[in-house]
């Protein structure tokens, strides 16, 4: 997706929000959606990094506290060219990873404590050069304001079906009870249809660009079938009080059921998976086992293991 088409979208979202409030509150209404619109994409821009980090309770990290995770964002860095980072561990058991901040310089990545556990270290280079590859696309910046605004949008969809609507210029009623209500569920679904076309094309670049940074597409895919069979098993604490940051990680967070399938904000994993299997069979004389993504067992790998000695290595 090219910058052009993602500033479309996200004009899309700030302009869903306004509706949103004018709806809810006329002509006031809609003043006060714009003013909150332009002050959450400054205060996001300059405040990504930090927000989502706090919404994850992640905790910084250096080489002396996580010395294998800090060498292979290190040396990956390196490889692409980029600044280093800030690196960051959520303790959580489920594996998952993601990356923020408005731009290379200030960027951070963040890595569960139960992907540490259970990958091993090819692995979690696959994982933390997809990672790096959003940062070098400058992707995490657009994803977090398009989760600040679908956060907001729910928000105040919620606290209109509260109020019950507001009254126009003239002090008539701008909407029912059953259109507040509809509302309260139109506003999130609409946040999510955005952030999903925002989010699932830079998901398959950024395992593209992620395998090429790392030489070895099947370490990301090894690691993105034990991602998906974690993620089906254990849940994630923090992304289920934030959903709005779901988004963000390298696989999606929430607990499946209902809707959640159908409004995913990553593409199938089967699909990424079969793209980097592809990508591998392009290269001379690379040939490793196909990951397996059994629901039975989330952490078999055909693929060699380093030996784990901890969460840290």
């Amino acid at each position: 997706m090219n910058y052009f088409r993602t500033a479309l979208l996200l004009a899309a979202l700030t302009g869903f929000f306004l509706v949103v409030g004018y709806l809810l509150g006329g002509q006031s209404g809609l003043i006060l959606a714009l003013v909150v619109a332009l002050g959450m994409n400054l205060f996001a821009y300059w405040n990504s990094d930090k927000m989502v980090l706090r919404m994850a309770n992640a905790q910084e990290v250096g080489p002396n506290e996580a010395p294998e995770l800090f060498g292979i964002v290190q040396g990956l860095a390196q490889r692409g060219g980029l600044p280093m980072p800030r690196v960051y561990i959520i303790d959580e058991e489920q594996p998952n990873a993601f990356a923020t901040g408005r731009n290379p310089e200030n960027a951070a990545v963040a890595a569960t404590t139960g992907l540490l556990r259970h990958l091993s270290r090819e692995e979690i280079t696959g994982v933390m050069a997809h990672e790096l590859s959003h940062v070098r696309h400058r992707d995490t910046l657009t994803m977090t304001i398009a989760a600040t605004l679908a956060g907001a949008i729910g928000m105040l969809a919620s606290f209109g079906g509260l109020m019950g609507g507001g009254r126009d210029e003239n002090g008539r009623p701008m909407m029912g009870g059953v259109a507040a209500i509809a509302m309260m569920i139109l506003a999130p679904l609409v946040a999510s249809l955005v952030q999903m076309a925002i989010s699932r094309s830079r998901e398959y670049e950024a395992d593209r660009m992620g395998a090429e940074m790392s030489g070895q597409p099947l370490w990301l895919a090894s690691a993105l079938a034990k991602l998906h069979a974690g993620t089906q098993q254990i849940p994630n604490q923090a992304a289920e009080a934030n959903p709005a940051t779901a988004h963000l990680y390298i696989a999606n967070p929430l607990s499946a059921g209902g809707l959640s399938g159908l409004f995913s904000t990553h593409p199938p994993m089967e699909e990424r998976i079969a793209r980097l299997e592809a990508m591998a069979g392009g290269m001379t004389g690379y040939a490793q086992p196909r990951p397996q993504m059994s629901p039975n067992g989330p952490w078999t790998n055909p693929a060699p293991q380093s030996p784990r000695r901890g969460p840290w290595g």
